[in-house]
């Protein structure tokens, strides 16, 4: 056992590799996209490091030699793969002759899902976490910190600490003790009913077969077929994917309880699949595709198929990643995220955080504008 008036000595590690890993899992809650089997098959294949634009600097805490701080930090030299765009705040850098990259970040690599950032084994051990990273922020020269999809009590923490905080809004599935998808649609008002109706009769008639799998369930033909799903679907949209096939077949391997492939099939042959992790009654969507156009099929094997598979295993939530208004009319709910974003230069740091009032201002307004779309009826029934 260690001893609480023990200090704790943080250091920055390059690797996770090294790192151990019932030691490193203790402190994350569980959370499938911190676990240390996902960083670790993100650097065992390339989608972290030099070549990526991710550089490792995992930041330990050890009290008597024990890990009981922790924080998923990094080095980057672009914004790309963090759903929380920072991209004007670069471009008015660079028109200054400033330098904005590199920069550090604290987040769960390619994956916009709120959890916790500052890891520990009790408050203090977390609020130690923030101050180490924001020593070693003000001690690089590096133009700021960035704290990505943070919990509400760490999004406290950091604004006490003088962070700016940045407010956004994902769209996720809530359970309210449905029995089945039927229970699930007598929530929502008649119009938003008879729609998820249609679309998923009009999925029905392509005479297409769903299979759920888990890391353990699905061969290596399975992977084979999701990683040209995935990477289809960024190309579609003019990008680079950032993962690979390597790396989703080592983590299925790592931790099989903590993965989800979805796969759609007409006569035996793959024509979609969908990819998500789970964990702490969560089910978490990530990506999708699909090798031919079929009208219907990406919210049905996103959302629908997700949701009544949730409501079957007894599973309490389902988020929905980044953005999306239209995941609004499928039976999502808003909920706040936040970030939060320690900045070098004060001249910038005033400026974004007068941008940052606006953009909040904004962001109320938004709520308000999609808590008056809500599909979802009243608690007397009464359609909204």
């Amino acid at each position: 056992m260690t001893n609480a008036d023990t200090p704790i000595t943080f250091e920055l590690a390059e690797s996770i590799l090294g790192i151990e890993a019932a030691g490193w899992d203790d402190l994350t809650g569980g959370h499938p996209a911190l676990s240390h089997a996902f960083l670790a098959a993100l650097e065992r294949h390339g989608c972290v490091g030099e070549v990526a634009g991710w550089w490792p600097r995992y930041l330990l805490g050890r009290r008597a030699g024990a890990l009981v701080a922790a924080a998923p930090l990094f080095l980057k030299t672009h914004s790309y793969g963090e759903y929380v765009f920072d991209w004007a705040w670069a471009d008015a850098y660079q028109r200054n002759g400033i330098e904005y990259y590199p920069k550090w970040l604290v987040a769960a690599p390619f994956s916009p899902l709120p959890g916790p950032r500052l890891l520990g084994r009790d408050t203090s051990c977390r609020r130690a976490a923030l101050a180490a990273l924001l020593q070693i922020a003000q001690q690089s020269g590096l133009s700021s910190l960035h704290i990505l999809f943070a919990t509400p009590e760490e999004r406290e923490w950091m604004r006490t600490a003088g962070l700016l905080i940045r407010d956004g809004v994902q769209f996720h599935w809530q359970s309210r003790g449905e029995s089945d998808f039927d229970g699930f649609l007598s929530r929502l008002n008649h119009d938003k009913r008879k729609k998820i109706r249609q679309e998923r009769r009009k999925v029905a008639a392509l005479g297409l077969h769903v299979r759920w799998l888990n890391g353990e369930d699905a061969s290596e033909a399975d992977w084979r077929f999701f990683a040209r799903c995935y990477e289809g679907t960024y190309r579609a949209h003019h990008s680079t994917p950032y993962l690979n096939e390597a790396f989703f077949r080592d983590f299925a391997r790592q931790r099989p309880g903590a993965v989800r492939l979805l796969l759609a099939e007409r006569d035996d042959t793959p024509v979609a699949s969908a990819y998500f992790l789970v964990s702490n009654g969560t089910l978490y969507g990530r990506y999708w595709g699909c090798q031919e156009p079929l009208p219907g099929l990406h919210f049905e094997l996103c959302y629908y198929e997700p949701i009544d598979y949730c409501i079957r295993q007894g599973l309490t939530r389902m988020e929905g990643g980044a953005q999306g208004e239209h995941k609004l009319s499928r039976g999502l709910e808003p909920v706040e995220t936040g970030s939060g974003h320690w900045i070098a230069d004060p001249r910038f740091r005033d400026a974004i955080d007068r941008h940052l009032d606006h953009e909040a201002a904004h962001m109320t307004e938004y709520r308000e504008h999609l808590a008056n779309r809500s599909p979802f009826r009243r608690p007397d029934g009464v359609p909204k």
